[in-house]
């Protein structure tokens, strides 16, 4: 037990913590919603009530979906993309011929969708959490739309509207800031014992762990 604790501790922990925050966004939710509701006079959701509701999963959707778009488009844009000095980074003046044979070797014995498995697999996470933010917050716009006397919406027009995108990319922008922030710190600072980091005696121009 000791050594699988050992072993799986980083996944373990944040694990842990993305289910306390969860938890915790789920219970402070609830008591906004409501007290939204309340000003509306109408009736409060008891907590079940809003684990279902729109409210709850257009939140979830959204900041999910924001996530996984900024892993996904990071692992595809280390790909192809240089950033001299910073430990996530491939070195673009690494050239090594024999170790480049070798890796067009290895390359053949796998089938394309292997070889691109980690993207696609960001790709289907941020599909299904764009879908959960576009169904949670239609149903929550709809909820709002017949609290002031209005006709419920499409989907189409909640996509096309300004409400949902505004809702995406304030999230979208700042997820990319902090995928930048580490890409241009590490070429300076260090931290002792992180992957994400150089070693301490590397210097600044030195590129990728």
């Amino acid at each position: 037990m000791k050594r699988f604790f050992r072993n799986n501790g980083l996944s373990l922990v944040l694990g842990t913590l993305f289910l306390v925050f969860w938890a915790g966004q789920a219970v402070a939710g609830w008591k906004v919603h409501n007290g939204d509701r309340v000003l509306h006079a109408a009736g409060e959701l008891s907590f079940s009530e809003y684990l279902a509701s729109g409210h709850f999963w257009q939140a979830t959707g959204e900041n999910w979906e924001s996530e996984f778009l900024q892993m996904g488009a990071y692992v595809l844009l280390t790909c192809f993309l240089f950033q001299k000095g910073s430990a996530e980074s491939n070195d673009p003046d690494a050239c090594d011929p024999a170790a480049e044979a070798e890796a067009a070797a290895v390359k053949k014995r796998y089938g394309v969708l292997y070889r691109n498995s980690l993207s696609l697999g960001f790709l289907v996470l941020f599909l299904l959490s764009f879908w959960m933010h576009a169904e949670g917050g239609l149903r929550q716009w709809n909820a709002e739309n017949l609290e002031h006397g209005e006709a419920p919406g499409t989907m189409t027009d909640f996509l096309t509207g300004a409400e949902f995108w505004f809702q995406s990319l304030q999230n979208w922008q700042s997820e990319f800031l902090a995928v930048l922030s580490i890409v241009l710190l590490s070429i300076f600072l260090r931290q002792d014992g992180s992957p994400e980091s150089k070693p301490m005696v590397a210097a600044n121009s030195d590129t990728g762990e």
